[in-house]
C-alpha cells in the first residue's frame, strides 16, 4: 500500500525547491574543488619535502665522507710531523762529527789506524749461506 501512495504524491517544483537544489550543488562542488585543491597542495607539498629530504641526505653523505677524509688526513699529517721530526733529530746528528765517523765505521768499514775490522755475516745470513 505504500508503494500505492508514492506513486500518487508527485514532487512539488517550486522555485524555492530548486533554488534550494542548486545551493547543494554549488556546495558539493565547491567541497569538490577544496579537495581536489588540497590534494594538489598535498602532492606538491610531498613532493618539495621529497627533494629537500634528498638534498639534506646527499648533503649528509658528502659530510661524513668529508670527516672520513679529514680523518684520514689527519693521520697522514701525524706521520709526517713523526717524520719530519725525526729527520730534524737526524741533521743535528749528521751535524756531529763523532756520529758521521760512527756511521762511517758501520756502513762503509773505515777504521782508524791500527784498527782491524772483522765482518762477521749476521744470523740470518749464517743460515741462507750454508744450504
Amino acid at each position: 500500500m505504500s508503494t500505492a501512495n508514492n506513486d500518487k504524491v508527485s514532487q512539488i517544483r517550486s522555485q524555492y525547491y530548486q533554488q534550494l537544489e542548486e545551493e547543494q550543488q554549488k556546495k558539493i562542488k565547491k567541497r569538490r574543488g577544496l579537495y581536489m585543491r588540497l590534494a594538489v597542495f598535498f602532492t606538491f607539498t610531498l613532493i618539495v619535502a621529497g627533494f629537500i629530504g634528498k638534498a639534506f641526505y646527499n648533503q649528509h653523505v658528502v659530510l661524513n665522507d668529508k670527516l672520513e677524509q679529514k680523518e684520514v688526513l689527519e693521520q697522514k699529517l701525524s706521520q709526517l710531523q713523526k717524520e719530519q721530526q725525526h729527520l730534524e733529530d737526524e741533521i743535528v746528528k749528521l751535524n756531529d762529527d763523532e756520529y758521521i765517523l760512527k756511521i762511517a765505521r758501520r756502513d762503509y768499514f773505515m777504521s782508524e789506524k791500527g784498527e782491524i775490522i772483522f765482518n762477521i755475516p749476521k744470523q740470518k745470513d749464517r743460515d741462507t749461506s750454508s744450504y
